[in-house]
């Protein structure tokens, strides 16, 4: 049922509170219905960057009507009439009324440009906000079939919008934001990432030449932080050359002291005694986790950029940028994994030692 056409009622002077660009909108209002030639001097201002949809539709209107002579139109409130008539059908609440308010409420007349970048402003943040919003939801959605290319995808989109932004707004000193941002969160850190990284250090230590081709992943990409160490003790060995087998990444493990932790050895064993399938697809699955991971506190960061109103243009641009930077390293690594050099082929001896593939040791999956 349509809600009582008094704009007073239907939102429009009745937001409790009411935002900055509210008012904005207001006075740049007012000036075009009291200055319809002052149209010409607001630069390329589109009806959607309105917050408020009234607004935007009576903006449109004044843009679709003939302007009017100037002389008349001081006496003559027939363009006035052609605006509203224009602009009712897209905002019902919309009445004479409140295009006199609108007039009444507009300090200056001649400061309408300075209105108009401020709705723009506003506009670029809100939108902003969007594509922030949908990193995160992508970034988290395991619906995806390909969730690493539609993730970098829309990363992708939020830079270009980023690039548009920046040529927009003129820079500024402190063009830093100053928003508290939220820690670090992990996503899909569930049973079967950890099950992911076991598999991938059981394989790593049996088939350690596959490890010489996997230098795209790194310790950091890892869930768990005894997984991670105990990457590091396989990369060790394998660079410094040194015999790789469950015995020698227990002793490396040692000197690393991971055991002082109350670390049974033979738990340590049995976390690298399980191999299954390949090293370099298991670390794909590994890096893919923490691809999604950084996509996600990358978009939460620059989200909490462009709620803080605080923030200018020109500041979220530049804390955007400089979230997406982190995302860029990653991803760089990402596509070295998924396009690799050719690798050191397994040898026929290597092959046969290999344990069979089989399912997880109940003493590996003790592991957290």
């Amino acid at each position: 049922m349509p809600q009582p056409t008094d704009p007073h009622e239907d939102h429009l002077d009745d937001l409790p509170p009411a935002r900055p660009v509210h008012y904005a909108e207001q006075a740049l209002l007012g000036a075009l219905l009291l200055d319809p030639h002052r149209l010409t001097d607001i630069g390329d201002l589109d009806a959607s960057q309105f917050g408020n949809h009234a607004h935007g539709a009576l903006f449109k209107a004044m843009r679709t009507a003939p302007p009017p002579d100037p002389e008349t139109h001081r006496s003559d409130p027939a363009w006035l009439n052609t605006v509203l008539d224009t602009a009712r059908p897209h905002a019902p609440g919309l009445t004479a009324s409140y295009l006199h308010t609108l007039i009444q409420v507009c300090p200056w007349p001649k400061h309408a440009p300075t209105y108009a970048r401020m709705i723009r402003a506003d506009h670029a943040r809100r939108t902003l906000l969007m594509h922030a919003e949908r990193l995160t939801q992508t970034a988290t959605d395991t619906t995806l079939p390909n969730p690493a290319a539609t993730t970098l995808a829309q990363a992708d989109t939020l830079e270009q919008f980023l690039d548009t932004l920046a040529g927009q707004f003129a820079p500024h000193p402190g063009s830093l934001p100053r928003t508290l941002v939220p820690g670090t969160l992990t996503v899909h850190s569930s049973e079967e990432a950890l099950d992911e990284e076991r598999l991938l250090l059981s394989t790593a230590t049996a088939y350690p030449s596959e490890v010489k081709d996997m230098r795209w992943l790194q310790s950091d990409d890892f869930t768990l932080p005894l997984h991670a160490a105990v990457w590091q003790c396989l990369t060790a060995l394998v660079h410094n050359g040194e015999p790789v087998d469950p015995v020698t990444v227990l002793w490396e493990a040692q000197h690393r002291g991971l055991l002082a932790d109350r670390l049974d050895p033979s738990d340590l064993i049995a976390l690298v005694s399980t191999p299954v399938g390949s090293a370099e697809h298991w670390g794909e699955r590994v890096l893919q986790r923490a691809l999604l991971a950084r996509a996600f506190d990358v978009g939460n960061r620059i989200t909490a950029y462009a709620q803080d109103p605080a923030n200018t243009p020109y500041q979220l641009v530049t804390g955007s940028r400089r979230a997406l930077a982190d995302l860029h390293a990653l991803r760089t690594r990402w596509q070295h994994s998924t396009t690799p050099a050719p690798r050191t082929p397994r040898s026929p001896a290597a092959s046969r030692a290999g344990p069979p593939p089989r399912a997880i040791a109940p003493g590996a999956r003790a592991l957290r």
